[in-house]
C-alpha cells in the first residue's frame, strides 16, 4: 500500500515505493548530473528585433548623396556669409563715405563762421577767397574732392582741391549746375569715373546776386569717388569667393574619403551579401565598435545564422528522412517483390508492410516536429499550476506500458511554459524509460518547483547510460549502447525532448549509475524572460 504524505520545503506530495527499494537524492539536483542543451545559465537570453522600414529609392549612389548634400549645405552656408560680408562692406563704405562728407562741410562751416585770414589775420569778404584759402589748407583722401564753385556772369569759376589722380577727373559745368542747383544739400553724381558722393554748403545764395555786381552765388562742394573704395570691397569679397570655392572642393574631398571609411561596413555587408549561396552560408562581417554601422553588421551577421540554422535544418531534415526512410522502403518493396499465391503468405507480407507504412509515418510525424522545433511559434508558454499539470502527465503515463509507475514529488506553484509541450517531452522520456524496463519494473516520476527553476524528471530502473554515452543519445537516430534494435523506435525521442527544452531555453539533464537504471528530467526557468516578451 502507499502511503503520501506532506513536505512544504520539498514539493507538496512524496510518494513511497514498496519496503526494501532503495531510496535516491533528490533527482535532477541543479548542480548534480549531466546537462545536454543550453549549457548558459537559464534566465535571460538575447532576442534581435527588427523594425519594418523602406529601403533604397535613389539611383544615386549613397557616397556620392553624403557627398553632395555635405558640398551643398556648405556652399549655401558659405554664400550667405560672402552675400552678408559684401552687404556690411557697402554698408560700412557708405556710412564712412557719410561721415567724411559731414566733416568736411563741417570744417568748411567753422572755417567760414570765423572769416579770418590764417596769414593777416583779417576777415574775409570774397566768396571765392574765403574757399579759396580754405582748400590751401586742407589733405583730402585718395577718392576725395573738395571745390569751390562760384557762378558769375560768364559762367562758374571752379576751385580744386584733392590728389593728381582726382584733379583729372573732368567735372565739367553741366555737371556741377546740375548739384548746385539741386535744392538738396547731398546727392549722387554720376561721373566719368563712376558715382560721386557730394555735399554742399551754400556760401552766397543765387537769389543774391543782383545785390553785387557779377555775383551769382557761391557754394563749397565735397565730392567723394565711391569706385575706389567698393572695388577694394569687391576684392574682398572676390577673395573670400576664391577661399570659398578651395573650402569646397577641400570640402568635397575630405566628405568623400569620410563617406567611404562611413559606408565600408555597408559595402562589406553588399559584398558579403553577394558571395552568399545556398550552399556557402559561412561569411560573416567583422564588428567593431558599437556605431549603428557595427550594429548593422551584428543584424546581418544575426540574420545569417539564422539563414544558415534554416538551410542547415531542412538539409538535415532532408538526410535524416533519406536515411532512415530507406529501410522501410527497401523493407516493402523487398517483401511486394517475394510475395506468392498463399492467402497466409499474402497476409503476412501485408501485415510486415502495414507495419513499416506505420512506423514511417511516425519518423516523419517526429521529423517534421524537429524541423518545426526551429520555428519561433513551436512553443507557446502561459501561465501553469505545475501541480496539475504533474497529475496530468501521471495520469497519462500509466496508459504508456504495464510498469509500476510512481509519482514521487509534485513542486507547488505556477511556471511560464507550453503545458502540450512539457507533456509530450515527459512522455517521450516515460516511452524511453519502458523500452529499457520490462513488466512490472518501477517507473517514477515527479516535478519540483526551486529557486526559479521548474524540473519535470523519469526514473527508471534499467540499465543505465555510460558517461561517454550521455551527449550522443540526444542527437537525432541516435541510440544507446543497450537499447532494443527491434520495434518502432527511430531514436528520434530524445532529440524531441531536448528540443522541446531547446524552445523554452531549458536544458535536458541526465543522472544514471550504470547497473542501476537512470533519471532523464527537463529543466526550464519558471519566470517569463522579459527580454523575450
Amino acid at each position: 500500500m502507499t502511503t503520501v504524505t506532506t513536505t512544504p520545503m520539498t514539493g507538496r506530495t512524496m510518494a513511497d515505493s514498496k519496503a526494501g527499494a532503495p531510496t535516491r537524492p533528490l533527482p535532477l539536483h541543479p548542480d548534480a548530473g549531466a546537462a545536454i542543451g543550453n549549457t548558459q545559465p537559464i534566465g535571460r537570453l538575447a532576442r534581435l528585433a527588427s523594425a519594418p522600414g523602406k529601403v533604397g529609392g535613389s539611383r544615386i549612389p549613397a557616397r556620392v548623396q553624403i557627398m553632395g548634400w555635405l558640398v551643398l549645405v556648405m556652399a549655401a552656408g558659405l554664400a550667405t556669409v560672402v552675400l552678408l560680408v559684401r552687404q556690411f562692406l557697402f554698408t560700412e563704405i557708405e556710412e564712412r563715405v557719410n561721415r567724411a562728407l559731414e566733416q568736411d562741410a563741417e570744417e568748411f562751416r567753422s572755417f567760414a563762421a570765423s572769416g579770418h585770414n590764417p596769414s593777416t589775420g583779417g576777415l574775409v569778404g570774397e566768396p571765392g577767397e574765403l574757399m579759396d584759402l580754405h582748400l590751401r589748407g586742407q589733405h583730402t583722401d585718395t577718392a576725395e574732392t573738395l571745390l569751390g564753385v562760384v557762378r558769375d556772369p560768364s559762367g562758374l569759376d571752379v576751385l580744386r582741391q584733392g590728389n593728381e589722380a582726382v584733379r583729372r577727373i573732368p567735372l565739367g559745368d553741366p555737371l556741377l549746375n546740375s548739384i548746385v542747383n539741386d535744392p538738396r544739400h547731398t546727392g549722387t553724381a554720376q561721373t566719368a569715373r563712376g558715382q560721386m558722393r557730394w555735399i554742399k554748403v551754400t556760401v552766397l545764395p543765387a537769389e543774391r546776386a543782383g545785390q553785387r555786381a557779377g555775383d551769382g552765388g557761391a557754394w563749397f562742394i565735397a565730392g567723394y569717388f565711391l569706385e575706389p573704395a567698393q572695388s577694394s570691397a569687391e576684392s574682398t569679397v572676390r577673395t573670400l569667393l576664391l577661399v570659398s570655392g578651395l573650402g569646397l572642393l577641400l570640402a568635397a574631398g575630405v566628405s568623400w574619403l569620410v563617406a567611404g571609411q562611413i559606408l565600408a561596413p555597408v559595402r562589406t555587408v553588399r559584398q558579403t551579401a553577394a558571395a552568399l549561396t545556398e550552399h556557402d552560408l559561412t561569411h560573416r562581417i567583422p564588428v567593431q565598435g558599437r556605431d549603428d554601422i557595427a550594429a548593422l553588421a551584428r543584424q546581418f551577421n544575426a540574420m545569417l545564422d539564422r539563414l544558415e540554422g534554416a538551410f542547415r535544418t531542412r538539409q538535415q531534415f532532408l538526410d535524416d528522412a533519406g536515411h532512415e526512410l530507406r529501410t522501410p522502403i527497401t523493407i516493402v518493396r523487398g517483401h511486394l517483390e517475394l510475395m506468392g499465391d498463399d492467402p497466409a503468405e499474402r497476409a503476412e507480407v501485408v501485415r510486415l508492410c502495414t507495419d513499416e507504412l506505420d512506423r514511417m509515418g511516425r519518423i516523419v510525424e517526429d521529423l517534421l516536429l524537429l524541423a518545426k522545433a526551429e520555428q519561433p511559434d513551436f512553443v507557446a508558454p502561459a501561465w501553469t499550476s505545475v501541480p496539475e499539470l504533474t497529475s496530468d502527465i501521471d495520469a497519462k503515463v500509466r496508459a504508456v506500458a504495464d510498469r509500476r509507475w510512481t509519482l514521487e514529488r509534485i513542486g507547488e506553484g505556477e511556471a511560464w511554459l507550453d503545458a502540450q509541450r512539457i507533456t509530450q517531452a515527459v512522455v517521450q522520456l516515460a516511452q524511453n524509460a519502458v523500452q529499457h524496463t520490462a513488466a512490472g519494473d518501477e517507473i517514477r516520476l515527479g516535478s519540483t518547483l526551486y529557486h526559479g527553476v521548474v524540473s519535470f524528471w523519469v526514473t527508471d530502473s534499467g540499465p543505465g547510460v555510460q558517461q561517454e554515452e550521455v551527449e550522443r543519445i540526444f542527437q537525432r537516430f541516435a541510440r544507446g549502447a543497450g537499447s532494443p534494435r527491434e520495434g518502432s523506435a527511430a531514436g528520434l525521442g530524445l532529440a524531441i525532448v531536448k528540443a522541446i527544452a531547446d524552445a523554452h531555453h531549458g536544458r535536458v539533464r541526465v543522472l544514471s549509475e550504470p547497473g542501476n537504471g537512470a533519471t532523464f528530467g527537463v529543466e526550464i526557468p519558471a519566470q517569463p524572460d522579459t527580454e523575450l516578451g
